[in-house]
């Protein structure tokens, strides 16, 4: 057996399907087959359900995508409605492609996708996954999550797939889908909408399912149609007994066709059983029951109506699944194929089972579940068990997990030890699932038996935490060290805890966790060298540098003697200290060490992410060509390495980059793009950049509701987090900047206060923020504090001493002393060796001010720094030397970015004419990406702008617009 094949062919859907989903009113061939005249007998009641279907369509036709959200219980006609919207598209010249889910096939990470792309799963009989092998040593202690990285390459493919021409994509089943292909549909149906792709997805409602729920919701909020089925009304039940007796039902008849409830499915099975036995007559134009007419349940009697042997084989196919391989089945039942020959021709004949491309399947799910439900459970169970079995004989462990997690018994070490296989299988690609595998495992593991309790708990924690549940897996780590705490396995779990510690936001307890570790005189040298990576994270976190120092550079001193993974995390804290100390060329020289050592070493080096600090270092010195090009690196490592707590973290870096290069449009769309999957993957460790780059942008813009607003939810996370966050001290300089708008100079100081007063915080901000020395100086001195303006000046001024290669430290030096001592010399200084265009101007409106007695020569410095704020979109500091240049009897004409319309052409800003003009010649996304240096996520951002500004849905009608527009409008307005 194989992983079951999760499309659902013509045949499939043509054999029976037709019988049993009546009420579907039949779309006519008028406007390209799209509008429905509902005039074919046999489809009734369903005008309402298909409207939101034909608008797809059309959409889809003119260019658009969309969305359409089916649900309704079993049998209410789900899937052949997707089969007749199939149709239908086929008739409009829309190209489709369909896939369903199936009960023993959700183990396989992202089946329904790769088949809907026609490529094989991950879980295939030839799998291209691979697993650790199970030895006696534990497995490696980081687990790599490709989920970011295979979400990115769906994207890819079907915006690949969508720019061959329309395409509609039909899912079925969905309630039968892993969570890997649920969360690649939650994030990628929203940003594919400008491709003329449609997508409907089927669930059968009423299963519990509060993640599918989630998705449902996620995608109407973002503006798919729902299409709910319920009963048939009596009148449709009417016409479709009329339909099916060949005459108007009489009131006896319709009677009992109550009973069916309005399920089309059990309507049509109960009208045929009666055609079937004889238990109707047609006299007058009319059909009535005849006296001796039995009523029974049509869809079970079909079975039972079948000879024994025959009535066994459907037994055995039910237990293999919704489709089913007919070698399986012979191996099931011990037969050759030819000796089944006779009763699988007895099920086809009877309509219980039909031909599905190069396998058989049931002709409906409700005859599936009749026939499963007829093998008493002790024999279901057994079955299921010898299912499992044969897969695992053939290494198919996943498939073979579908089967196994149902069955498997304490002591079965066969069938346990094939879900631990199968959880390590799919853990790169769907944690959640290899997370319910493990914990099955590990609840039916004997206590007792201490070596296998032990790997099977860090099988089980391993994928818990990458699962992001990680009370759970804590849990399962202590209750098992209580159980069993000596052991190379349980020093494996120790360092876990550690970890998790971590990533829960406890880096005090991870710090604690693994200096108790380090304690243990017989701990391996990887496993030492993991835990003390651990530590010095962990100090990092907590911003305490120097409590690591002595170790590190005792580890750096006896390199032979330290695996890389020690050495990265070694020299990580170095150059945090030398950073801290501002000693630019050693912290350079560290990251640049510890990247190298990163590339070569093992999985645990490389997802310390050393490019990280390196990028935000060296924005910090104003070299953005150089952080540009290593944060695209560093975005490589993610897609090869990467975990769901670092999805968000090339996004809140860019923004950070973009917003010191004065890419202020950019800026905000990265840090949006990294809000959004933050929220997406749950996780939340680095969004104060994010938060701190939107706000700076809308204090910026003169937004100052909206800076607040971002301002709120910042603070309200450092409030909520137990440890020091990411970009904690440098988020305060976007605190100080919208409360100085708010509310003042002096007002704006406080939230500074530990800068002004630590030498320490004050050379962090300053080595981190070139701008912020400049900014401080200046209102300290407006509120009036001279001394703390001197010290930030004097501060400045040592770190640029100190650091003589690195303009971007001479220019924030000179910037501040001018401002402090009224150097005019300083000034141009500054203005000339600043980095940061909005620092540029800055400078030389500081100078206009220090000029203010020569008018002219004043007047000359403001309109400089006006039009720097213009390029960069610094609305609220344009209309502020305008306001100078007013007081000194000058009234500038407002320029047009100030005076950017909501709509039309425009409105956009020139990154949104950028990405506009490139989707329009038929770039994708990911091109438009490549092309501007941003990530395809923030295109997309920018395209929904230009979408919603210029009121249009498609890359076709776009591609209509861009030609007959002029270039970017530079002229001025009163």
């Amino acid at each position: 057996m194989t992983v079951p094949n999760v499309a659902r062919g013509p045949a499939a859907l043509c054999h029976g399907s037709m019988e049993a989903d009546r009420g579907r009113d039949r779309p006519h061939d008028t406007e390209a087959g799209i509008d429905a005249s509902w005039s074919r007998p046999g489809w009734r009641g369903r005008t309402r359900e298909w409207r939101p279907i034909a608008e797809l369509l059309r959409a889809i036709r003119r260019g658009r995508g969309g969305v359409v959200l089916v649900e309704g219980p079993m049998g209410v006609g789900k899937t052949r409605l997707l089969h007749e919207a199939a149709e239908a598209a086929a008739r409009a010249k829309i190209a489709g492609t369909d896939a369903a889910g199936d009960e023993f096939g959700r183990l396989v990470p992202l089946a329904l996708l790769a088949t809907a792309l026609r490529e094989p799963a991950l879980g295939s009989p030839e799998p291209t996954l691979s697993w650790r092998a199970l030895t006696a040593e534990p497995p490696g202690a980081e687990t790599v999550d490709l989920r970011p990285s295979l979400v990115e390459r769906l994207r890819s493919r079907f915006e690949e797939r969508a720019g061959r021409g329309p395409l509609l994509i039909t899912l079925d089943d969905l309630q039968w889908a892993d969570p890997t292909t649920r969360l690649a549909l939650r994030s990628l149906l929203p940003e594919l909408a400008s491709y003329p792709l449609g997508w409907i997805l089927s669930r059968t409602s009423g299963m519990g399912d509060q993640a599918l729920d989630g998705l449902y919701s996620s995608l109407a909020r973002h503006g798919a149609a729902r299409v709910v089925l319920g009963p048939l009304d009596d009148h449709a039940v009417a016409e479709i007994a009329a339909d099916v007796l060949g005459a108007p039902p009489g009131p006896d008849v319709l009677d009992v066709t109550a009973d069916a409830e309005g399920n089309p499915f059990l309507l049509i099975e109960l009208l045929k059983t009666w055609e079937l036995e004889g238990a109707v007559e047609v006299a007058r134009g009319g059909a009535r029951l005849t006296p001796a007419a039995r009523v029974q349940a049509s869809a079970r009697s079909r079975l039972l109506r079948q000879p024994e042997p025959t009535r066994q084989l459907l037994q055995v196919a039910a237990i293999l699944g919704h489709s089913f391989s007919v070698d399986d089945l012979a191996e099931m039942l011990g037969e050759p194929v030819d000796g089944l020959l006779t009763r699988l021709t007895q099920t086809i004949r009877a309509g219980i089972i039909v031909p599905d491309v190069d396998r058989l399947a049931f002709r409906h799910d409700m005859l599936w579940q009749i026939a499963t439900e007829m093998v008493p459970k002790p024999v279901r169970l057994a079955l299921q068990r010898q299912a499992g079995e044969m897969l695992l004989r053939r290494g198919a462990v996943v498939p073979a997990a579908g089967y196994l997690v149902r069955c498997a018994r304490p002591g079965d070490e066969r069938a346990l030890d094939g879900l631990e296989r199968a959880a390590h299988a799919v853990l790169p690609y769907s944690p959640p699932s290899a997370a319910d595998l493990a914990v099955r495992a590990l609840e039916l593991t004997d206590p007792s038996d201490h070596p296998a309790l032990l790997a099977r708990t860090m099988t089980a924690v391993d994928a818990l935490k990458a699962a992001g549940r990680l009370t759970e897996a804590m849990d399962s780590a202590r209750e098992t060290l209580r159980q069993a705490p000596s052991g190379p396995w349980a020093d494996r779990l120790r360092y876990e805890l550690a970890s998790i510690f971590l990533l829960s936001g406890r880096p005090a307890q991870a710090v604690t966790e693994a200096e108790n570790l380090l304690m243990r005189q017989d701990l391996g040298r990887e496993l030492h060298d993991l835990t003390e990576l651990a530590r010095f994270q962990g100090l990092l976190a907590l911003h305490e540098f120097g409590r690591g120092r002595a170790r590190a550079k005792a580890i750096l001193a006896d390199r032979p003697g330290h695996a890389d993974t020690a050495l990265v995390g070694a020299l990580l804290l170095s150059a945090h200290l030398a950073w801290e100390e501002a000693r630019a060329d050693d912290a350079f020289r560290d990251l640049h060490e510890a990247v190298r050592l990163a590339d070569r070493g093992s999985i645990g080096a490389r997802l310390a992410y050393p490019r990280l600090f390196l990028v935000r270092c060296l924005t910090g010195m104003g070299r953005h060509g150089e952080a540009d090009n290593v944060l695209w690196a560093a975005t490589a490592d993610f897609e090869t390495y990467g975990s769901v707590a670092h999805a968000a973290t090339p996004a809140f870096f860019r923004a950070c980059l973009s917003l010191a290069a004065g890419r202020t449009d950019d800026a905000a769309a990265e840090a949006e793009t990294g809000l959004k999957a933050a929220d997406e993957w749950g996780t939340y460790a680095l969004t104060l950049l994010g938060l701190a780059a939107l706000a700076i942008v809308a204090v910026r813009k003169g937004d100052l509701e909206t800076a607040e607003q971002h301002i709120e939810r910042l603070e309200s996370e450092r409030r909520a987090a137990q440890g020091e966050l990411y970009g904690s001290l440098w988020s305060t300089w976007a605190v100080s900047l919208v409360t100085e708008a708010r509310s003042g100079p002096r007002e704006a100081m406080e939230p500074l206060r530990n800068c002004y007063a630590n030498v320490r915080d004050r050379c962090w901000m300053l080595m981190l923020e070139p701008n912020a020395a400049a900014w401080m100086t200046r209102i300290a001195l407006a509120a009036g504090n001279h001394s703390a303006a001197a010290d930030i000046v004097e501060t400045a001024r040592q770190i640029a001493h100190d650091n003589p290669g690195h303009p971007a430290l001479a220019a924030a030096a000179a910037h501040a002393q001018g401002i402090l001592s009224g150097d005019a010399t300083a000034l141009v200084q500054a203005a000339a060796q600043h980095s940061d265009p909005w620092g540029t101007a800055s400078a030389t409106e500081d100078l206009g001010l220090l000029l203010i007695n020569d008018r002219e020569a004043a007047i000359e410095k403001f309109d400089e720094a006006a039009e720097g704020y213009r390029r960069i979109g610094a609305l609220r500091d344009a209309a502020r030397i305008r306001a100078r240049l007013r007081n000194l009897g000058v009234r500038r004409r407002h320029w047009t970015y100030a005076d950017r319309p909501a709509i039309g052409w425009d409105s956009l800003t020139d990154s949104e004419r950028s990405v506009a003009s490139l989707v329009a010649q038929g770039l994708t996304n990911r091109q438009v990406a490549a092309q501007m240096f941003l990530s395809p996520h923030t295109v997309s951002f920018h395209l929904r702008q230009v979408f919603r500004k210029l009121d249009i849905g498609s890359r076709v009608e776009l591609a209509r617009i861009v030609p007959e527009q002029p270039g970017p409008d530079e002229s001025a307005v009163d």
